[in-house]
């Protein structure tokens, strides 16, 4: 008679009553790394402003400040990381009856989202205090590098205001009507001069919204500033050319300091992620040490024991 199998004769598998995932040595690695992070990030800044100085000549350039900022946020990650993973892998309890790969994956799993919280608290929490750290020195050296240059775009486009065009036009508007007579100085200026001045402010700000000068405003330029300085119409056409070539000089200056601003920031941001992931990594592979050790530790103390 052929014997009947039950589900009861089959074994089952024995499942763990507890979550594989243990929170609370996360939580402490995390707030570990972020505390750690916020600290060398100020440390960081404060040498950072080291790099930069209001007297000409003697700041780090954008890119440099960009890159150094970049480099030390590759330390910060490094050591703040390390620090967190290996506690989260250290503080864990003993996980019993699995594989000891099972183990080693769970300490690396560990460590990464201790720093994957650590990022989050660092972003939300004191995201704001790290951004006026670091923002202080790079709005410094920004401020250095091209604040000039950059004025004197942002006034040339513009609009022209009441009357007298904008601050940043005034100095190239009152090039054009310096009088030549050194008596003419002392005049009084006429309403005609105001008229005048207006009226190449607004020259200036359509040129610089068209890209160019065209040939009939520069033409009226040069009368102008012959009628009203007493200068020759050679004379005037010559001081218009060269204002514009001041104006223009302005311009690609700007230009050039957007462009570094641009490629500093790109270089920090590639820089930034590159630190991100090495956080990750060094996070990971801290905690499978701190796990490793913790057993290994424990299974000496045992033996010692016996």
């Amino acid at each position: 008679m052929a014997s009947t199998i039950t589900a009861t004769d089959v074994a089952a598998p024995v499942e763990s009553s507890s979550s594989a995932v243990s929170w609370g040595p996360i939580v402490a690695g995390a707030f570990a790394a972020a505390t750690l992070t916020f600290i060398l990030m100020l440390l960081g800044s404060g040498l950072g402003l080291t790099m930069v100085s209001p007297w000409s000549g003697e700041s780090a350039s954008a890119t440099t400040f960009a890159v150094s900022t970049a480099i030390w946020l590759v330390i910060v990650q490094w050591l703040s990381s390390g620090l967190g993973g290996y506690l989260t892998g250290r503080l864990r309890t003993k996980w019993v009856g699995i594989h000891t790969d099972e183990t080693f994956f769970r300490d690396t799993a560990h460590g990464f989202m201790a720093w994957a919280l650590a990022t989050m608290l660092v972003v939300f929490v004191l995201g704001s205090a790290l951004s006026s750290a670091i923002g202080t020195g790079v709005q410094a050296a920004s401020t250095v590098a091209s604040g000039a240059a950059m004025g004197a775009s942002a006034g040339a486009s513009a609009s022209a205001g009441e009357g007298g065009g904008t601050d940043a036009t005034s100095y190239f508007v009152d090039a054009f009507f310096r009088p030549s007579d050194p008596a003419r100085l002392a005049a009084p200026g006429a309403e005609g001069d105001e008229a005048a001045a207006a009226q190449a402010s607004r020259i200036l700000v359509a040129s610089a919204a068209a890209g160019e000068v065209s040939a009939d405003d520069k033409t009226y330029l040069g009368q102008l500033v012959a009628a009203r300085t007493g200068l020759s119409q050679a004379d005037a056409t010559a001081r218009v050319d060269a204002v514009l070539a001041q104006v223009e000089q302005a311009k690609v200056a700007a230009q050039e300091a957007a462009d570094t601003a641009r490629k500093a920031g790109a270089t920090f941001a590639l820089l930034g992620a590159l630190s991100l992931i090495v956080g990750a990594f060094i996070a990971s592979a801290a905690a499978a040490l701190g796990g490793g050790q913790r057993d290994d530790e424990e299974t000496l103390y045992l033996t010692d024991r016996r």
